[in-house]
């Protein structure tokens, strides 16, 4: 069924950002919905995580930017042209979608050489066999990838994303179902590749995924551009507000008492082995609570923040708007 947008009122562009990839005033509408609206942000060399809650609009921008549907109104070019027109700088882009579709029955050997094949590399299989090598897959295994675990079809659709050597790389949620060790891996293999000049957009509803991604964060609640920076200053922006911290430790009635006779926290709560702390100061708090509890042979074993989630942040951006 042909895509339907309502019509709109053609208005002037905003002037073009500096990047290997532009956004100039995106909107896109799928009937009456709109997905993207009046989107602007460049992106250059390096690593730029992309967040967004579910049905943010974070895949439809995705799909306009390697050309795979138009949008309502604005442009978008990569390398400096549109990729819906362009069919050479599409060969200049590598997708790993969030879409889990692979060929079950096929190995990771095989599914990589078609996506070689597809995207026109001459020697295919040597292409196929440096990308598997690239995210650390033997590609001699011969068990079809329909057997494989979640976290080893995410790096088969990686380096299908690579076996043509992009300049643009554009990765939906590429670190789900990766294990810790895996994850710490693929984060420096995208900081090697932006360190040799290549543009990754990465998106990722983990807030401790961006932290290690690098300080580039564009952030999309509601299908609009709602903050870009590093994400700790995303956070600070909810300065309105104490963070809250959940400890779990031995000792959890002497460690609150402690907490707040040295004003490091402005309220706590304790229930069993766990409080949970409310801070003004969390740069001084963070310093001070390993020290606090050894000066109390009190052992910690856990310290999460509660409110430094993704979906807090994006909270508080709509509230914001």
């Amino acid at each position: 069924m042909a895509e339907w947008a309502p019509p709109m009122v053609a208005a002037p562009l905003p002037e073009a950002p500096d990047g290997m990839v532009q956004v100039i005033g995106v909107t896109k509408a799928f009937g009456d919905v709109v997905a993207i609206s009046d989107v602007t942000f460049g992106v250059g060399p390096g690593v730029t995580a992309l967040l967004g809650p579910n049905g943010a609009g974070k895949s439809t921008l995705f799909r306009i930017m390697c050309g795979l549907t138009t949008p309502s109104q604005g442009e978008v070019r990569v390398l400096g042209v549109d990729a819906r027109r362009d069919r050479e700088v599409r060969g200049r882009i590598g997708l790993a979608p969030q879409q889990d579709g692979l060929f079950d029955r096929v190995s990771a050997l095989r599914f990589v050489e078609v996506a070689a094949q597809t995207l026109g590399v001459v020697d295919h299989e040597r292409a196929a066999r440096a990308a598997l090598d690239q995210v650390k897959l033997d590609a001699d295994d011969p068990k079809p990838v329909g057997s494989f675990s979640k976290g080893m079809r995410q790096r088969v659709k990686l380096a299908a994303a690579l076996v043509h050597d992009p300049d643009v790389l554009i990765l939906d949620e590429p670190l789900t179902g990766l294990d810790p060790v895996q994850r710490n891996r693929m984060i420096a293999f995208f900081h090697e590749l932006g360190d040799a000049g290549k543009c990754l957009l990465v998106s990722s509803h983990v807030l401790d995924e961006v932290a290690r991604l690098g300080s580039r964060v564009l952030v999309i609640a509601q299908g609009r551009l709602a903050a870009t920076g590093d994400y700790r200053a995303l956070r600070n922006l909810m300065d309105d507000r104490p963070h809250r911290i959940r400890i779990a430790a031995d000792g959890a009635r002497a460690l609150a008492g402690a907490l707040v006779d040295r004003s490091l926290v402005d309220g706590v709560s304790v229930r069993g082995d766990e409080l949970v702390v409310d801070t003004n100061d969390v740069d001084r708090f963070g310093r001070s609570i390993a020290a606090t509890a050894q000066q109390l042979g009190i052992r910690l074993r856990e310290v999460e923040p509660l409110d430094d989630d993704l979906e807090s942040v994006f909270r508080y951006l709509v509230e914001r708007r």
